[in-house]
């Protein structure tokens, strides 16, 4: 480099910020030895500096010339040596052939100090436009913060049930029944399938039961003590499991043999928190508890298993009693007129999954299904072999691929991965946008800084590599930012999708994962700036065609669209969450639910529970009291049956409804209505033979005068005494289904109703009724109106994690519009100042600069409503009793979209607008 190059080289670094002191002094010292470079400079200084005179016009145009020379020598030159490749739009530019170097330990020096200099721009670059930095660094921050809390949760719902040795060889059987518009999918089966199965089919290897269901004793829920304790502990997760179930599932055991847990009669393996809990520090393997106060069945211990990890869809299950030695009546383990087990097998290595799914189908419907029902005179059986279809279902794929099956266990919904994974990475893009279109925006400041980098020989591809380095710079801030604020939101997340959410510091991968993804979003971020910003050519830049920015914004314009679009979307989605979860809470479902304690486990009171009825109703405060376990609130009993009118069992085809013990005051506790007859009255023995049912099982049954009709369910027929108008015992995603309450003891929960007024004495006085029956077992109580909500816990956290996205979609967004407000506000300073000057009132001026981007929210609206529309339609689906969606809805999105965005920008309008006019328009 000649000292004139190199004099010139000086000066571009002084230009754009570059120069250390050191080669300030040495500039200095040069210009003073060589004066006839000297006054060219100084006209650049002036020319580089829009605020002072130019008062040297012609000298400007002179020096104007000579750069434009100079390029044109380097091109001349360039065009000698090196061949022109064609660029995308035609033009021709010049290529240059990569030297080979000849020193690679130098080549290697040179490509660090070269990083080391991006570097150290990109530092100054991001400390000289503070706020515009901190918009996007924060933007950024709050997105990465936002994907790593959704990537935790998709982790963990994506690790279920991995942890079997032969998972992908373990099945759980599945049914789907679609008969007369009724569309049902289910696991329970009869008790010999699983023995008839693995006799059957030689593709299975082993097959186990698991029994969870709560009408049958010892499972759901029970009082349990040991042998030696006087007082009871309530515990939920019981289940009855076969022997050969923990062979398939080889689950670990903390105590005991695995081979021998269950084998015997009367023996039970609980996890290993559990024996803590009541063996502190003791192998508990050969101990005895009971059950319910019920010392006929002393249960002993087998084994203890390990902790059920939380990634398993069985980790309810803290207890497993054996089915060795059961019948839970006389014929249950060889009827096939009862479902209540899920059957588990694993399949032989090389199994057709598909052909085994047709198989099983074909071999026990038409071998097993349809010669029972038709040896029973069931006038569906022509039907069913059509209707029902039975696959196997891989135990991997349970937790999230059983949202439409019953099975009544808490798992996750693949439907929900989706659409989380869809919202975080529509956040991130929209970080992403905030980093576009403020560095294109701002590319007015620098397409001087790039047009003489190119005059003084910089090649494009370090130009892209300098702006890459900002944006990675400004990806690795907002990595580290974003980390921080994941830790701090955890706990929130936490509470909000009902997880036990950590950050896998010790995983190995984390680290890795963290860096490789700064990187890609940080190219992803900035690619498209530093192609636009490396593209100026230096001819257009000197001219001063880019002095007043970027204007052609329809790529930015088309950016804001895209944000205030997916901010808009989870807006109309949050509101009609919220709605139908406020219809569905307030919904009359034809009993009252409010008021209603409901006091839990008082089986263990045996004979006394019709006297603490008594006891509870001589209290002022108590209106009504029911003894029954049957309750419209999930997580109680229920009993499935067919139901035939008197005398038509061989020619009708049988109805299916519940059919639930209660006692005479069960109508009266929940505020049921009576359409038809009456109610039981304990004092008539007939009562006892006697049924009341809902309008629906009435019109299923083409009862039109239904009092005094006999119905068969399997035993004496009965008779109908009293029709109750219809109630929602169930979802309400679900219709309400037939329902047949007889006259009968069901007495683990007893239902009090309490009059309005002092809720906490009257717990009191409940409490000391309690402790004067069971002095050694504390009172467990709930709300039913609470029990009642806790059935829609999915639909809440579903809303609360859209309204919490929401609103950080619409933060991201909107410092992007800040950030743009404020930038066009600059751009147009000198025009706001000259309107002021003409007489533009603050208003005007405050519409003038806002008005584009309100056009631009209204283009959001038009495009986001029925893309909501259709997607919330989707949702609702799964709802019978649903909302509609008005237009009101969107008219509420989009003024609160509108409303947030005339908040963002007028903010920089009105600071604008107030602006005094000389300020900006001194230096015309």
């Amino acid at each position: 480099m000649n000292m004139e190059d190199h004099i010139w080289h000086l000066v571009i670094k002084k230009l754009t910020h570059e120069a250390s002191e050191q080669e300030l002094q040495e500039l200095d010292e040069l210009l003073k030895e060589n004066p006839e470079i000297n006054g060219s400079v100084k006209l650049m200084l002036k020319w580089w500096q829009p605020e002072t005179d130019h008062t040297e016009e012609e000298h400007s145009y002179f020096l104007f010339k000579k750069i434009l020379s100079r390029i044109r020598e380097v091109e001349a030159k360039s065009s000698i040596t090196k061949p022109h490749k064609e660029t995308e739009t035609g033009s021709r530019e010049l290529g240059f052939k990569k030297k080979v170097p000849s020193d690679p330990i130098n080549y290697f020096v040179s490509h660090i100090t070269m990083i080391k200099n991006y570097l150290k721009i990109a530092v100054r670059q991001l400390l000289k436009q503070k706020m515009y930095a901190a918009i996007k660094v924060g933007g950024f921050a709050l997105s990465i913060a936002a994907c790593l809390l959704i990537a935790l949760y998709i982790r963990e719902e994506l690790s279920f049930d991995k942890s079997y040795p032969d998972a992908n060889r373990i099945y759980r059987i599945v049914g789907q029944y679609n008969f007369d518009n009724i569309h049902e999918k289910g696991v329970d089966w009869p008790a010999v399938m699983g023995k008839t199965m693995k006799s059957d089919f030689p593709e299975i290897e082993q097959f186990g039961r698991l029994m969870p269901n709560s009408l049958f004793w010892g499972a759901g829920s029970n009082e349990l003590k040991r042998s030696d304790a006087a007082e009871n502990t309530h515990e939920e997760g019981f289940a009855y499991a076969d022997q050969s179930l923990l062979d398939i599932l080889k689950l670990p055991m903390a105590y005991g043999d695995a081979a021998h847990a269950l084998t015997e009669p009367l023996t039970m393996v609980l996890s290993k928190s559990k024996a803590d809990k009541y063996f502190p520090g003791q192998n508990p393997v050969g101990k005895v508890m009971y059950l319910n106060n019920n010392k006929s069945k002393p249960y002993k211990i087998g084994a203890v298993m390990q902790d059920i990890p939380v990634t398993s869809h069985l980790h309810q299950f803290d207890f497993l009693l054996t089915l060795a030695g059961v019948e839970f009546w006389n014929g249950e383990q060889t009827t096939w007129q009862a479902s209540n087990y899920h059957i588990y097998v694993t399949l032989k290595p090389g199994t057709n999954v598909a052909r085994f799914n047709q198989k099983v189908t074909d071999g026990i419907i038409n071998n097993y299904y349809i010669p029972d029902m038709i040896k029973n005179g069931d006038k569906n059986a022509s039907k069913i072999k059509n209707a029902l279809s039975m696959r196997a279902q891989n135990i991997e794929d349970i937790n999230l691929r059983s949202y439409d099956i019953h099975d009544g266990m808490s798992h996750g919904d693949i439907r929900f991965i989706w659409l989380f994974g869809a919202v975080a990475g529509f956040i991130l893009v929209i970080a992403c946008i905030n980093f576009i279109n403020l560095s294109t925006a701002k590319s007015a400041n620098r397409a001087k800084e790039v047009g003489l980098r190119k005059v003084v020989g910089s090649q494009r591809s370090g130009l892209i590599s300098q702006f890459l380095t900002e944006s990675l710079l400004y990806s690795f801030f907002s990595f580290a930012l974003g980390l921080v604020l994941a830790i701090i939101l955890l706990p929130y997340f936490n509470m909000l999708a009902s997880k036990s959410l950590t950050i896998p510091w010790q995983q190995w991968w984390l680290l890795p994962t963290v860096l490789v993804s700064a990187v890609i979003i940080g190219i992803v971020a900035g690619i498209y700036p530093a192609f636009y910003l490396s593209g100026f050519k230096p001819a257009e830049v000197l001219k001063g065609k880019l002095s007043s920015g970027s204007k052609s914004s329809g790529l930015r314009n088309g950016l804001v669209v895209f944000q205030f679009t997916t901010s808009i979307i989870l807006i109309i989605s949050t509101f009609i969450i919220y709605n139908q979860m406020q219809f569905i809470l307030n919904k009359k479902v034809g009993f009252e639910k409010d008021q209603v304690v409901m006091i839990q486990g008082t089986n263990t009171l045996d004979n006394e529970v019709k006297n603490f009825k008594d006891e509870l109703l001589k209290l002022q405060a108590v209106k009504s009291v029911s003894v029954s376990d049957f309750l419209p609130v999930a997580g109680t009993k229920r009993n499935g049956n067919e139901f035939f009118n008197e005398g038509r069992v061989k020619i009708d085809a049988g109805v299916g409804g519940q059919f639930w013990d209660i006692d005479e005051d069960y109508i009266k506790t929940f505020g049921m209505k009576l359409v038809a007859g009456r109610n039981f009255n304990p004092g008539m023995k007939t009562d006892s033979q006697a049924v009341i049912i809902n309008q629906t099982m009435a019109k299923k049954l083409n009862l039109k005068n239904p009092i005094g009709k006999r119905i068969v369910n399997y035993g004496a027929p009965k008779a109908i005494i009293g029709v109750v108008q219809d109630f929602n015992f169930e979802s309400l995603r679900d219709g309400i289904e037939p329902l047949v309450m007889h006259l009968s003891n069901s007495n683990s929960i007893v239902s009090v109703k309490v009059k309005t007024g002092d809720m906490k004495n009257t717990l009191a006085e409940i409490t000391r009724t309690w402790k004067s029956f069971s002095p050694n077992q504390p009172i467990r109580y709930t709300f039913m109106d609470e029990r009642f909500a806790n059935m829609y816990a999915d639909v809440q956290r579903m809303g609360r994690i859209f309204t919490s996205f929401a609103i950080l979609a619409i933060i991201i967004a909107c410092l992007g519009l800040f950030a743009l407000a404020a930038y066009m506000a600059e751009q147009r300073s000198k025009e706001i100042g000259i309107r002021k000057v003409l007489g533009a009132s603050i208003g005007n001026i405050t519409t003038l600069l806002s008005l584009n981007f309100i056009k631009l929210v209204f283009i959001a609206i038009i495009i986001a409503s029925p893309i909501a529309w259709w997607a919330m339609t989707k949702w609702l689906q799964d709802f019978t009793y649903r909302i509609p969606i008005g237009w009101g809805v969107f008219v509420f999105a989009g003024t609160v979209a509108i409303g947030i965005a005339l908040l963002t920008v007028s903010f920089q309008s009105i600071k604008a607008a107030i602006a005094n006019p000389v300020k900006s328009l001194r230096s015309e």
